[in-house]
């Protein structure tokens, strides 16, 4: 029986030995599988770093871009218009407080944003006609905290607002412009429409700076988090912007930013 017995133990031993091997192998590739994985995470955090730093280099180029030519615009409007000047500079007041201070932080709250587009919509008026029609609603639920947090980037609405007094008919019968502003789900809308003056090449409004930088913005700030729509329709200008900032805040608490 002795044979038999010292069979059964090598047997044994070589069972035990196969085993070890085994999780040694398994240990040693899970080790170099964590290695591999690491140094995916660190690559792609280097890659998502150098990323948000392009990012924020080409969205200050664009802000450096947008505030001059807000500003010039503003101040040509009181100035074609000294009659109406000293109303005129108290939303000016209003603006340049926005500009030089609330406009300097990463991110504004809706409420900030809607009272700036306000005031510079005021500026625009004077341009007008006493009967030219001018529709400017709030549809703005104040009572939701998001209203009230910094999430919407600065100026967001200035572009749509300026194109609409900068390239809407004044002169015809029928001219409009239409602005709707609404907060409420959590989201942050704004509806444009003017009709546009046959002087002004209806193409223009797609290919002008301020739009492309608008969608440029958008796409680097809110990701997939936004809609942007616009399209000429009937010799009417329609642009429509949605910002769901609910989804936005979460992702940015996911992210630790």
């Amino acid at each position: 029986m002795e044979p038999q017995v010292n069979l059964s133990l090598w047997v044994f031993y070589g069972i035990i030995a196969l085993l070890f091997i085994s999780i040694t192998s398994i240990a040693y590739l899970i080790m170099r599988l964590n290695k591999s994985m690491k140094r995916k995470l660190q690559l792609e955090s280097k890659y998502q770093e150098m990323e948000d730093k392009f990012n924020q280099i080409h969205l200050d180029n664009l802000d450096s871009r947008l505030n001059p030519h807000l500003f010039k615009n503003i101040l040509n409007s009181v100035q074609s218009h000294a009659y109406q000047t000293y109303f005129a500079l108290d939303k000016l007041s209003n603006v340049l407080d926005y500009i030089l201070y609330d406009s300097r932080k990463k991110f504004v709250t809706p409420k900030q944003e809607v009272e700036f587009a306000l005031n510079l919509i005021e500026i625009n008026k004077i341009k007008l006609s006493p009967l030219f029609e001018l529709k400017v609603k709030l549809k703005v639920n104040e009572n939701e905290p998001l209203y009230h947090q910094h999430l919407l980037a600065p100026f967001i609405s200035t572009d749509l607002i300026e194109n609409a007094f900068k390239h809407a008919d004044l002169q015809s019968q029928g001219a409009f412009i239409s602005i709707i502003f609404e907060f409420y789900d959590n989201t942050f809308k704004l509806t444009v429409a003017n009709k546009i003056s046959e002087k002004t090449p209806i193409k223009k409004e797609k290919g002008g700076f301020g739009t492309e930088a608008l969608e440029q913005r958008l796409k680097i700030i809110y990701h997939d988090h936004y809609k942007f729509d616009h399209f000429t329709e009937a010799n009417v200008y329609i642009a429509h912007l949605k910002i769901d900032l609910l989804e936005y805040k979460a992702k940015m608490l996911a992210a630790g930013r």
